[in-house]
C-alpha cells in the first residue's frame, strides 16, 4: 500500500539524512544540516556505471522522469519542469530525491488523497533503491546507519 511505502521513504530518508550528518557530511555551520552534495560526491561510482539492473533502471527512471518541483505562479500551486541544470549524476538524482521528500512532506503530492498515486510509488521505490546503493556503497555511511558510532 502506498501509505506503507510512504512511512518507509520518510523513516529510511531521515535515517540517511542523519548519518550523513554523523559522518561528517554536513555543513560546518551551528544548524546540523546535512551536505546532500558533498556525499554526492562521496558515492559518484554509485551512478557512473551500476551493475545492478535494479539501480540502474532506478536512476534512468529518475534521469526521464524526474520529480517536477512545486512552485507559486500568480498566486496560484503550480508544478515547475524546468530540468535540473546539474552534470553531476550523482548529485542530481540526489536533488531530485530530495525533491520527492519535500513534495511528499510539504504537500505536494498529497491532501488526504494521493495525487498520481503510481508516480508517487515509482519515485519512492526507486529512491529506496537508490538511497541503499548509496549507503551500502559508503562504508562510514553504512556503520552509522547500522548503529555503530562514528
Amino acid at each position: 500500500m502506498i501509505d506503507n511505502l510512504c512511512y518507509e521513504f520518510f523513516r529510511e530518508f531521515a535515517r540517511y539524512e542523519y548519518c550523513l550528518k554523523a559522518t561528517g557530511f554536513r555543513f560546518n555551520t551551528r544548524d546540523a544540516k546535512a551536505n546532500w552534495d558533498m556525499y554526492a560526491m562521496a558515492v559518484t561510482h554509485v551512478f557512473e556505471s551500476p551493475e545492478d539492473p535494479e539501480l540502474k533502471a532506478a536512476i534512468e527512471y529518475f534521469l526521464n522522469f524526474p520529480p517536477k518541483k512545486q512552485v507559486v505562479n500568480d498566486g496560484v500551486l503550480a508544478w515547475d519542469q524546468t530540468p535540473i541544470e546539474e552534470k553531476i549524476i550523482a548529485k542530481k538524482i540526489l536533488i531530485l530525491i530530495r525533491r520527492v521528500r519535500n513534495n511528499l512532506f510539504h504537500g505536494g503530492k498529497f491532501n488526504g488523497e494521493w495525487f498520481e498515486p503510481e508516480r508517487s510509488e515509482a519515485l519512492m521505490r526507486n529512491a529506496l533503491i537508490i538511497l541503499r546503493a548509496c549507503g551500502e556503497s559508503h562504508h562510514e555511511v553504512s556503520k552509522a546507519y547500522g548503529g555503530i558510532a562514528c
